[in-house]
């Protein structure tokens, strides 16, 4: 039927027209953004699974950071506990001079230094957090993510209670002097005990480095592997896109013509009043 009421092609045409249009500016925008979801009519249930993959991925990469800094605050003090362990070292070199009886120097002057590093180890163990209810004598935890639960997202470093003191009284030296042979050979014994108590707090503090350094090293594999999880979702795959980009020109040019073809049909009526 010959009509020039409807032109039935002419729509079809035009219908045709729009879906390839919307077809080529899908595919533009998902090569200009490199986005294959870039709203969510275009994978709603993909684009909520990204987005958590996104989110794991920022709290995991904070997590990281986190552990970073934990771990500079563990060197801060094991430096700090380096110093102390030294300085129970001279410590001992003077209660052992005092100690024997053919020390012939002055025991005064021995004493004097020795309780001024006493002191010092005070001073030392408040400017690293150890001592009684210091900043970090307490129970650590370092948040770094990735777990199915809180518990399993940190870290934990238990450097809580007297026994991760550093300072003279956490150590049991405290109030000790050489001014004596007899006061010296009791330092020499408070020593060694505190020298052994010192490494207990090192071991803590050491092995704490590591497990950050684990757990780090684990947050830097989930970040990889969500990111490639949420790659493989949401980006698009420019190799079909540039495809599909010469296909919806193709589709776009060929209904353009077609439609022009069809908008032309009508005016073969005049040939028939001719």
């Amino acid at each position: 039927m010959l009509s020039i009421q409807t032109n039935v092609t002419a729509l079809f045409a035009e219908q045709n027209l729009a879906v390839n249009t919307d077809f080529q500016a899908q595919t533009i925008q998902r090569l200009t953004s490199g986005f294959r979801i870039n709203r969510s009519g275009d994978d709603a249930a993909g684009l909520a699974v990204a987005n958590q993959f996104r989110s794991n991925v920022n709290e995991l990469q904070q997590g990281v950071r986190n552990a970073n800094d934990g771990t500079s605050i563990l060197q801060i003090i094991d430096g700090g506990l380096n110093n102390v362990s030294q300085i129970l070292d001279r410590l001992k070199t003077l209660a052992t001079e005092s100690a024997t009886d053919t020390f012939s120097g002055s025991r005064t002057t021995l004493n004097n230094e020795f309780t001024s590093l006493l002191t010092e180890i005070d001073r030392q163990a408040a400017n690293i957090g150890l001592n009684l209810a210091g900043t970090y004598n307490k129970s650590l935890s370092v948040y770094i993510g990735g777990g199915n639960n809180a518990a399993n997202s940190a870290v934990t470093i238990d450097l809580s209670g007297a026994a991760n003191t550093v300072d003279s009284a956490g150590l049991t030296v405290s109030g000790k002097t050489v001014d004596t042979q007899a006061n010296a050979k009791t330092a020499i014994t408070a020593i060694n005990t505190a020298i052994g108590n010192l490494g207990l707090v090192q071991g803590t503090v050491g092995t704490g480095e590591n497990l950050l350094q684990y757990a780090s090293s684990l947050a830097s594999s989930q970040i990889t592997n969500i990111s490639a999880a949420q790659s493989r979702i949401r980006d698009a795959d420019i190799a079909s896109e540039a495809a599909n980009l010469t296909k919806a020109q193709t589709l776009q040019q060929t209904s353009i013509a077609a439609l022009a073809q069809a908008n032309a049909a009508p005016a073969a009526v005049l040939k028939l009043l001719a």
